[in-house]
């Protein structure tokens, strides 16, 4: 294996460029959550995907939140005791159970999607509509054609990629 040079972020091929502003935004990102809302990422999504629909059965939540059910027990365990969700019998079969936001919950998940909503700019070429329809074109279709498998082939480090 080649030695990785350390380079400016000018010269960085794309595809790198793009993870390294995926973690610094993530990182921004999972800060103001927990600053502001006691929350994870994870957390979010669930009062994201239970805001507006009721209640949920465990499965249909991990599937909006793009978890594997064990996956979503600990995240509705940890919302549970912040008093932002609860577990219900559901009516039809008690072995049943589904989940739903609490009047907390759903105050949380509205302030969450006002802060989503907010349509200032996040940097000066985003500013430019005609600059962040390009920019969300080439998110979206990353986001489409990225499974696991093409995932894990993309090549990430300098001087590994032909972009």
């Amino acid at each position: 294996m080649l030695p990785v040079e350390l380079v400016n972020l000018h010269d960085i091929p794309l595809g790198r460029l793009l993870v390294v502003a995926g973690q610094r935004a993530t990182a921004r990102w999972n800060k103001l959550l927990a600053d502001r809302f006691g929350l994870t990422n994870s957390g979010m999504s669930v009062l994201l995907a239970l805001h507006g629909r009721g209640e949920l059965t465990h499965g249909e939540l991990a599937l909006l939140c793009f978890v594997k059910p064990p996956t979503l027990t600990g995240i509705v365990d940890t919302l549970e005791k912040g008093g932002l969700v609860e577990r219900r019998r559901d009516g039809a079969d008690r072995r049943a159970v589904r989940l739903a936001l609490t009047l907390d919950g759903a105050v949380a998940a509205q302030s969450l999607i006002s802060l989503i909503r907010n349509p200032r700019p996040l940097t000066s070429v985003d500013a430019d509509p005609a600059k962040a329809q390009v920019i969300r074109e080439f998110l979206l279709e990353i986001i489409a054609n990225m499974t696991d498998t093409e995932a894990a082939e993309v090549p990430i480090l300098h001087g590994e990629e032909s972009s």
